[in-house]
């Protein structure tokens, strides 16, 4: 049975990027969405940015045709705010609004967003409300178990924000005390799947990392889909690996050295044309060790790819890269 958010089809059991602040922007979600991912959001946007019309805000908003279904995720503390930034995001025509209570970090849970919401749900369900009022789009909406071990509510959370009209819920199986330590707990969203009263698509996330892993997650938990973040960082293949693994039961050959200069030279055009050549260069410097994490003696390589200045030295510097270490492995 294929799975629905609103009037968008996404197949049997979708695979979906997480929202990852300074990491899932278009040239990004490019190279995920080419190997396989099935719904994309853009990086979370402050509805205070957006209200206030910032320009990094605004600049988050930019989504692309060949990304579709893609979400646009925003996050704040006050309703009303959230009720304008909702038909502000609305405008640019995404497929549906995410709105994320699940972010653990200092001055976003600390400023009373994100997963700070969970220690205030009656005021998380007018949010959520007074969204779901402000757009013709489908809102889902994305959070953790609890703020702690002490108060792991989602349960009380899913139904509620069922009720007020969201299409869909992803879980991360941790607490916001837990940060991103530990073992993502996937039992209580088990738990939610299997509640006949809930009827929207539950996804899971955390700690998917490997195809057997979703596959036997998949059997154990008995989720709609699965969102993958940090496995995705320099490893968009992840999302190909699972669905191959899925499909037919066993491993997908991991990509070559060549493949993962393909990619990554990839990554670095859409960068470029996306955020000028300067900015370009440099927000991609964070990528090369993740896209080429365990090939040996890389050190070095590495050192070049974040100091190089121009695109005609990072090209030469792949370039070789492909080179040098084909003949190895060959």
């Amino acid at each position: 049975m294929s799975v629905q958010i609103g009037n968008i089809d996404l197949g049997d059991f979708p695979l979906l990027l997480a929202p990852m602040e300074d990491v899932s922007d278009p040239p990004f979600r490019y190279v995920c969405k080419q190997n396989g991912a099935d719904m994309m959001y853009t990086e979370f946007i402050s509805s205070e940015g957006l209200i206030r019309d910032a320009a990094k805000s605004r600049q988050k908003l930019d989504i692309f045709e060949y990304e579709r279904p893609i979400g646009i995720q925003i996050f704040g503390s006050d309703i009303e705010h959230m009720r304008d930034a909702t038909e502000i995001a609305s405008q640019v025509n995404p497929d549906l609004i995410d709105i994320n209570y699940g972010c653990p970090v200092k001055n976003v849970a600390c400023r009373g967003a994100g997963a700070s919401l969970l220690q205030d749900i009656d005021t998380m369900v007018k949010m959520t409300k007074a969204a779901v009022d402000a757009t013709h789009l489908p809102v889902t909406v994305k959070t953790r178990l609890g703020w702690d071990d002490n108060t792991k509510n989602v349960e009380e959370v899913a139904a509620r924000l069922q009720d007020v009209g969201i299409k869909a819920l992803t879980i991360h199986g941790r607490t916001r005390s837990q940060m991103y330590k530990g073992v993502a707990d996937w039992t209580l969203i088990r738990e939610i799947k299997h509640n006949p009263c809930i009827k929207i698509p539950i996804f899971g996330n955390g700690d998917i990392d490997s195809p057997q892993k979703a596959a036997a997650w998949r059997m154990e938990f008995g989720v709609d889909g699965m969102m993958i973040g940090r496995a995705a960082i320099g490893y968009p293949w992840i999302f190909r690996e699972i669905k191959h693994f899925f499909h037919t039961g066993e491993f997908l050959e991991k990509p070559t050295i060549a493949e993962r200069v393909a990619v990554c030279r990839t990554h670095l055009q859409k960068s470029i044309e996306w955020k000028g050549v300067k900015t370009g260069i440099f927000e991609m410097r964070r990528h090369y060790s993740n896209y080429f994490k365990g090939v040996d003696h890389f050190k070095e390589y590495r050192m070049k790819l974040v100091t190089a200045s121009t695109l005609e030295e990072i090209e030469n510097i792949l370039f070789e890269v492909a080179e040098n270490y084909s003949t190895e492995m060959a």
